[in-house]
């Protein structure tokens, strides 16, 4: 209501200037000197117009225009300067390709078996060679160590014992392996590639303890021959810490696409945190046939934990402070070069834009995975505004169906990797575990459509978006999103995490069109490799986020 008064008022104001101006223009000269008590009176009239019913101006305030001013005390010259409205459409508009698919993704599939070469676990396994693992982390990150503890095993020789998740660090969840995954499943498929038990098994009356140490991060398979292999054959069973990333991405061809295996096939989850899933899923396409899926990062800590500024003034600057003096170890950041550089995660408002710019219009209907937002409602009441079909697992389901799994940050989060994986478009404000898991998992599958943020060349559009008009901007966005979409591309070996990019597991179909295809490939490894970041980079996000957490919490 306030702001259809704005706009009546700003009507009448503009129509009274007219009248002025068709007045001066149309009288002849030496009737002006007669006019000059009624310009008089007008003038006083619209001064007093324009402070009284003048909205306050602020920073969101971008429709200016230019001063009335006197040109000789002759006449009146009004220079009205062209605005450039920085107005979302209601539509939203479309890409000149179709948002719900990935391109060329019909010339590619997935392909993880096995070569003739890999041993089988019934040759590779030594009797009396055991190997454990602890995950660590939330979800995702322990999903990492999963699949990597197989591929160790097997490197090593030996029985993988079923892993156990981190139940003490950040998240606080109590779930063993079986409350989370078909354990059953994970053994019995695994089973030609690495021997998995539930347990140690006893000599005798005698339990094994095993040897506890820890490997370093991105270990190759040489590292864990050298620094494993000769304490797993002298203590017979080796149990590795803090097993997360431990893996190098440079491994032998078998080894990725056992990997794959572990990852795409073995690891499911259990039947409850299915169902549960698939309903929310069921319920979301009851109301629309294709959907979008965003994973929101945008908690206090992660916030204060990477160092950037949103302006939210001396109150965020308070607030987030606080919460870093947790991490005594953290260098100090410069908010504005964190930003420039796009390491910091995007606001739900960026994230609306972005995703308005490349052609979803406002009759979306939008997935958000998250926790708790900084600044709760008031901060996602803009994407909300630009996509109303808004849910959440709490807005498509009760507390009592969510009740089993509402006490255990795993299962929750699982729910919402289903709903992401299930949608026809998953997009995420941060490089964080869950994003790069699902990205490699989409690429697997049928390369459905995942958006990655271009964020250091985005940055800039969002600072000056209100120097430009929509459309400008809306060209400039999918310009800078060439490549972050999803699409098949070629990735060079080693770069980024396999997890994202399993391009061992991803084959060309032999008819595919070698040239488009190619060339589409060409470009989009262009642009992604360029500006991918390294691995140590990517790692702050959750890894050592989470670890300097377990720190505190201790």
């Amino acid at each position: 209501m306030k702001k259809r008064k704005q706009r009546h008022h700003e009507t009448l104001f503009l129509g009274i200037i007219q009248i002025i101006l068709h007045t001066l223009l149309f009288s002849r000269r030496r009737r002006i000197h007669r006019l000059l008590p009624l310009i008089s009176a007008l003038s006083g009239s619209l001064l007093f117009f324009f402070v009284f019913f003048s909205p306050p101006i602020t920073s969101h305030h971008h429709h200016l225009i230019n001063p009335i001013w006197f040109n000789n005390g002759t006449g009146f010259q009004m220079n009205l300067q062209k605005e450039h409205v920085f107005r979302v459409p209601m539509g939203g508009g479309s890409l000149s390709r179709d948002v719900w698919t990935s391109k060329q993704s019909k010339f590619y599939h997935a392909c993880s078996h096995s070569t003739n070469k890999f041993l089988s676990a019934e040759v590779n396994t030594h009797p009396n060679r055991y190997l454990m693992i602890a995950t660590s982390g939330g979800l995702n990150q322990q999903r990492t160590g999963i699949v990597d503890a197989v591929v160790a095993a097997h490197i090593l020789n030996a029985v993988l014992v079923v892993p156990k998740l981190d139940q003490k660090s950040y998240w606080k969840d109590s779930s063993n392996f079986s409350e989370i995954f078909d354990v059953d499943r994970f053994i019995s498929h695994l089973s030609k590639d690495v021997k998995i038990i539930r347990d140690l098994p006893r000599i005798g009356d005698k339990v094994i303890t095993p040897y506890r140490t820890r490997v370093p991060r991105k270990c190759n398979a040489k590292c864990y021959e050298t620094r494993i292999l000769p304490i797993l054959k002298k203590k017979h069973a080796v149990q590795l810490t803090k097993f997360d990333y431990r893996l190098s991405n440079w491994l032998d061809t078998d080894l990725q696409k056992l990997r794959c295996r572990v990852n795409y096939h073995a690891l499911k989850f259990t039947d409850p945190i299915i169902e549960m899933g698939r309903k929310l899923v069921e319920r979301i396409r009851m109301k629309s046939k294709h959907f979008v899926a965003l994973h929101l990062r945008f908690e206090p800590d992660m916030l204060a934990f990477s160092g950037c500024y949103y302006g939210g003034g001396d109150k965020e600057r308070k607030e987030l402070g606080k919460i870093r003096k947790r991490w005594k170890t953290l260098h100090t950041r410069n908010p504005d070069k964190e930003r420039r550089h796009g390491k910091c995660p995007l606001t739900p408002e960026e994230i609306g834009l972005m995703l308005r710019a490349l052609g979803f219009g406002n009759d979306v209907h939008i997935y958000v995975a998250s926790g708790e937002i900084y600044g709760g409602e008031e901060t996602l009441a803009p994407l909300k505004a630009l996509f109303p079909n808004f849910y959440s697992k709490e807005t498509i389901a009760s507390k009592e169906e969510l009740a089993p799994f509402s006490s255990f940050s795993s299962r929750m989060a699982a729910l919402d990797f289903i709903v992401c994986d299930e949608s026809d478009v998953f997009v995420s404000n941060n490089n964080g575990n869950m994003a790069r898991i699902l990205a490699g998992r989409r690429r697997y599958f049928d390369h459905k459509p995942t958006i990655r943020p271009n964020a250091k060349k985005l940055y800039k559009l969002f600072v000056n978006r209100n120097n430009m008009t929509w459309e400008e901007f809306t060209s400039q966005v999918r310009t800078s999103q060439i490549g972050f979409m999803g699409d098949p591309m070629k990735v060079k070996p080693g770069s980024g995490e396999f997890h994202e990019n399993p391009s061992a597991c991803i084959c060309a179909d032999s008819e595919m069109d070698i040239g488009s295809a190619t060339n589409s490939g060409r470009r989009d490894m262009v642009e992604v490799t360029d500006s991918q970041v390294s691995e140590e980079e990517q790692e702050w996000s959750d890894t050592e986020y989470m670890e300097i957490n377990e720190v505190e919490i201790q």
